[in-house]
């Protein structure tokens, strides 16, 4: 079966949000506060939430051809990298790559427990913090319509082509193609291609990553291998934390229940 992935051409993004859009309207998602940031402009939304899968982040900056102002692009949502240290790092696998490509989330299997937001190098999924019952959240690239044949609802709304939906061998074919057609547009790299072990999402760009607030130090390695001795500690810990909790409420419970025979007792003799 083909892996499916992304092409961002930040070149040919007007920074519509179309896609922001679609997203939003298709997971049922809530709109949120728009934020001004200095040099950026109002950023709506200001990063990823648990209300937020896709957000757009507006940089201007000199051109260092034209040494005019210009702004730049970036777009942010879930990398699913090819070899995902977010499901490495999950004890419960509520987080699973599946085999067409995206990274997905089971919300009745998850625990509470984070992992896997330390062990993204993009920040990407996101805890509920306000809600009684939170969950992490972040973008599946539309698991359920891709599992249909369909596009994601973000690659659908894209008005200018700035975003290609397809197989993620022939979209880094392309991306190298448009570098060599012209190498002056272009930084000579395709972000996601090596990032981490590789990506499903790929990025095109005219000026530096870093200028499009993607991470620079991300090196090659896939993040399994680093989670892995810890993960290995997990069952352990789980079964340790089990009896202490399980030896810890047999206590309580018992003291609970002296008190009560107490009460019991005395109230039978006055």
């Amino acid at each position: 079966m083909r892996s499916i992935g992304c092409l961002y051409d930040s070149t040919r993004c007007t920074g519509y949000r179309g896609c922001m859009v679609a997203c939003k309207q298709w997971n049922e998602l809530p709109a949120v506060k728009t934020t001004f940031f200095e040099g950026e402009g109002y950023q709506n939304p200001a990063d990823l939430s648990g209300d937020t899968y896709v957000y757009m982040s507006y940089h201007e900056m000199i051109d260092p051809k034209t040494k005019k102002l210009r702004w730049v692009f970036g777009r942010h949502a879930c990398m699913h990298c090819v070899d995902p240290g977010c499901v490495s790092a999950c004890p419960v696998a509520a987080l699973q790559k599946t085999p067409e490509g995206p990274v997905t989330y089971d919300a009745g299997l998850c625990l509470g427990c984070r992992y896997c937001m330390i062990a993204c190098p993009w920040n990407i999924p996101k805890f509920q913090w306000l809600k009684a019952l939170p969950e992490i959240r972040k973008c599946t690239l539309c698991s359920d319509r891709v599992a249909e044949g369909h596009p994601p609802a973000c690659m659908k709304a894209c008005p200018t082509g700035a975003l290609t939906f397809g197989d993620r061998a022939e979209l880094l074919a392309e991306a190298k193609r448009r570098i060599k057609a012209s190498p002056g547009k272009y930084v000579n790299h395709v972000y996601g291609e090596k990032e981490a072990g590789g990506t499903s999402l790929l990025y095109l760009s005219a000026v530096p990553f870093e200028n499009l607030k993607l991470p620079k130090d991300v090196d090659t390695e896939p993040r399994p291998h680093l989670t892995a001795g810890a993960m290995s500690a997990i069952p352990a810990v789980i079964v340790g934390l089990s009896v202490i909790l399980g030896g810890t409420y047999a206590i309580v419970k018992r003291r609970g229940e002296v008190a009560e025979e107490k009460v019991t007792s005395g109230g039978g003799q006055s």
